[in-house]
């Protein structure tokens, strides 16, 4: 799996740590990035399926 490096301002990291460890939702950082990632890709998704541009495989 490929590495990446990436700022984030102090706060968000506060806040994500909230949510990560053994009483959080998530194992470790770099889990609870990859599933907002996620969330937010689908999101986009969906906006771009209202909006009709959405690419289908044909």
């Amino acid at each position: 799996m490929p590495k990446i490096s990436v700022e984030i301002p102090e706060e968000l990291l506060e806040d994500l740590d909230e949510h990560v460890g053994d009483d959080g939702k998530f194992v470790n950082r770099s889990d609870a990035i990859r599933a907002s990632i996620r969330k937010t890709l689908d999101i986009l998704d969906e906006i771009d399926e209202r909006h009709d541009r959405l690419e289908t495989e044909e």
